[in-house]
C-alpha cells in the first residue's frame, strides 16, 4: 500500500460517485468502493503488511481517503434523491418564458405606491434605510423628544412586550427602557444619525403598529414613510423646494401645495402639508392634507449628539396607504388588506 495507490482509489471513486444518475446505481457503485469487497476496503485490510515505521503516515493518509470517499458518496446520495424528487414534479420547465397569462399576478396597490415614493426620492439623492419593527421605548419616543408624560404619545405608547426581554442587536437604554412595535418609521432616522455624521438625506419606509381603531381611515397596522434631510444651513425654503418637486412628481406638474402649521413633538416649526391638484376625482382641485412634517427639533439633533447650532434639517412622514387611497380614488383603507381580487384586479 502506497499513497499513490490510495490517491488513484479516491480519484477513480470520485468520477464513478459523480457519474450515478440513479439509487440504484449509486448503490451499486458504492458497494464496488465501501462495500466488503470493495476497492477501497481491500486496501485498508493491507494496513497489516505495512512496515511499522510508516504505518503512522500510511495510516492517516488512509483516514484522509476515507473521510474523502465518504464526502463523495454522501453528496452523490443527496445529488441523485434530489433528481428523483423533482421527476415527481412532471416534466422540466423553462423558466425564461412568460408565466401563462392565467396566473400571472401584479404588485399590490401598497408596493405599487412604495415602489414610486421612492424611484421619486432616489432621484434627488435620497437613499434608503429600513426601520425596524421590534423597537424601544426610547427611539420611538424620549429621541424623538417625547418624554413619557408627553400627551403625544398617548395615542401611540402601545403594544409593549413583555418585561424582561432583551435584543441584543437593540440593547435598552437604562432601565426603563421597554420593547414594543415600532409606531413610527422616524426610529431609522434616530439610528441613522447616531450611526452617520451630516450630511445625511435618507427615506425610511416601513410598517408601523398603534392603537387605532379600524374604520375608513385607520388601521392598527400600516406604513409609513419618513424622510430626512439633514446637513449645514438646511432652511424651510430648501425643504418647501423638495416638497414641491415631491408632490409635481407624484401628482402632475400642476400640483400645488401649502404649508399649514401644525404641532409635532420632533419639529419645530412643523406643518401640515396640503395638496392641491386636478383629476383626483372628487378631490379635485381641493385643498386636502397628506402628511406631517416640519424642521428638525433642536432637541431631537441634541439627542443624537448633532450640534443643532451648526446643522440643520428637515423631516417628513406620509402614511404610504394614505397616498395610495388618494391616488387611486379608494374611500376604504380597509379595502387594501381584505386580500378580494375583485378588488385588487382593478389596480393591476
Amino acid at each position: 500500500m502506497s499513497p499513490e495507490e490510495l490517491d488513484s482509489i479516491l480519484a477513480s471513486a470520485k468520477t464513478g460517485f459523480f457519474a450515478v444518475a440513479s439509487r440504484p446505481e449509486w448503490e451499486s457503485f458504492k458497494a464496488t468502493v465501501l462495500g466488503p469487497k470493495g476497492s477501497f476496503t481491500a486496501m485498508s485490510k493491507g494496513l497489516a503488511d505495512v512496515p511499522k515505521d510508516q504505518k503512522p503516515t500510511i495510516g492517516k493518509k488512509l483516514n484522509e481517503v476515507k473521510k474523502a470517499i465518504e464526502a463523495a458518496c454522501d453528496e452523490a446520495l443527496r445529488r441523485v434523491e434530489a433528481l428523483a424528487a423533482l421527476s415527481t414534479l412532471g416534466p422540466a420547465i423553462d423558466p425564461t418564458l412568460p408565466a401563462p397569462r392565467e396566473i400571472m399576478g401584479s404588485r399590490h396597490p401598497i408596493n405599487q405606491t412604495y415602489d414610486r415614493i421612492v424611484d421619486i426620492f432616489k432621484g434627488i439623492g435620497f437613499s434608503v434605510r429600513l426601520p425596524r419593527e421590534l423597537e424601544t421605548e426610547w427611539f420611538c419616543f424620549d429621541a424623538l423628544n417625547s418624554p413619557p408624560d408627553h400627551p403625544s404619545r398617548d395615542m401611540q405608547d402601545t403594544y409593549f412586550m413583555p418585561e424582561g426581554i432583551v435584543v441584543p442587536s437593540s440593547p435598552p437604554h437604562g432601565d426603563k427602557d421597554r420593547y414594543l412595535l415600532g409606531t413610527q418609521t422616524s426610529t431609522a432616522q434616530i439610528r441613522t444619525m447616531l450611526k452617520e455624521k451630516p450630511p445625511i438625506r435618507i427615506i425610511a419606509p416601513g410598517r408601523c403598529f398603534r392603537r387605532d381603531d379600524a374604520d375608513a381611515g385607520h388601521s392598527s397596522n400600516f406604513h409609513q414613510f419618513e424622510g430626512l434631510y439633514v446637513d449645514k444651513n438646511v432652511s424651510l425654503k430648501d425643504f418647501k423646494a423638495c416638497m414641491d418637486y415631491f408632490v409635481r412628481e407624484l401628482f402632475g406638474p400642476n400640483a400645488e401645495t401649502r404649508l399649514r402649521p401644525s404641532y409635532f413633538s420632533f419639529v419645530e416649526p412643523g406643518f401640515e402639508l396640503d395638496v392641491r391638484t386636478a383629476n383626483l376625482g372628487k378631490l379635485s382641485n381641493r385643498w386636502f392634507e397628506i402628511w406631517g412634517c416640519g424642521m428638525v427639533h433642536p432637541n431631537v439633533l441634541k439627542n443624537v449628539g448633532i450640534d443643532p447650532e451648526i446643522y440643520s434639517g428637515y423631516a417628513f412622514g406620509p402614511g404610504v396607504e394614505r397616498i395610495a387611497m388618494i391616488l387611486r380614488g379608494v374611500d376604504d383603507i380597509r379595502y387594501y388588506y381584505q386580500n378580494d381580487l375583485r378588488f385588487l384586479k382593478q389596480l393591476a
